[in-house]
């Protein structure tokens, strides 16, 4: 490896980790577990954690299917749906708050029909948190995905095609196979983004207590209220990312995950 690398990669290394640290040195540590252990911080917390893994779920659901669309179809236009599939990772959050609230919102063409058939508000609860982060998160996956099934081309499928299997089966039995490592790896990421997730979800899901007010939002609220709690739920929130990212992502790097 050239040694001139370490220059930028020590760079880009700092401008990570030098935040942390200054949070760090700002924080009192002999009152972080006083002041992480407060009902509003682990009711957050739990909040996070619970819709994260759901809208990880939905992301897995919905964000398969896509990312084999993608690389494998051929019609046309399809380069058109993929930027349009990755808008969400270059949209600001709050624009797709913004977007999901006059979708789904009471005067929204979605929202009022809900609202109307079935007297579903959507907005400002449980589940306009997970549509928020299924929102900003499930472009990761996608990307995983689709990379790893272009990177790894299509041989085996056209093989198992001329061998008689149909196309449920080959995806069933060939494509989703290889696509474990690049699952397991993308659904992490999508996992951390959206236990991550601020803008989307304050825009489109508020800001309640034990309904909608995930760690992030607390940590805004605390903000306002008192620095130290906010610094150190945002130690809290840093931990557990770190924890998923590192103790989770190489294992399904490596096809292992327990």
């Amino acid at each position: 490896m050239p040694w001139v690398l370490w220059v930028p990669a020590t760079l880009a290394l700092a401008l990570v980790v030098l935040p942390v640290v200054g949070l760090l040195m700002r924080t009192d540590l002999r009152r972080v577990p006083e002041l992480i252990v407060s009902d509003a911080a682990l009711t957050a917390l739990r909040l996070s954690l619970e819709t994260a893994a759901v809208s990880t779920l939905a992301c897995i659901a919905l964000g398969v299917p896509l990312a084999v669309v993608l690389a494998r179809s051929t019609v046309r236009g399809i380069r058109v749906l993929r930027a349009v599939v990755l808008l969400p990772l270059v949209l600001p959050p709050v624009v797709g708050g913004l977007a999901l609230l006059y979708l789904l919102g009471r005067k929204g063409f979605l929202g009022y029909l809900l609202g109307v058939t079935a007297g579903v508000q959507v907005p400002f609860t449980t589940a306009a948190v997970i549509i928020a982060q299924t929102f900003v998160a499930m472009p990761f996956l996608v990307v995983s995905l689709e990379g790893a099934l272009r990177s790894g081309g299509d041989r085996y499928e056209q093989i198992a095609s001329t061998l008689g299997a149909r196309p449920w089966t080959v995806f069933r039995r060939v494509t989703l196979p290889l696509l474990l490592p690049a699952l397991g790896s993308g659904a992490v990421l999508s996992f951390a983004r959206a236990l991550g997730e601020f803008g989307a979800t304050i825009t489109f899901a508020g800001s309640y207590e034990g309904v909608t007010r995930t760690l992030p939002l607390e940590v805004y609220v605390q903000a306002e209220a008192d620095v130290d709690s906010a610094v150190a739920l945002a130690l809290l929130l840093i931990v557990v990312a770190v924890v998923v990212i590192a103790v989770a992502r190489p294992r399904a790097l490596e096809g292992t995950a327990r």
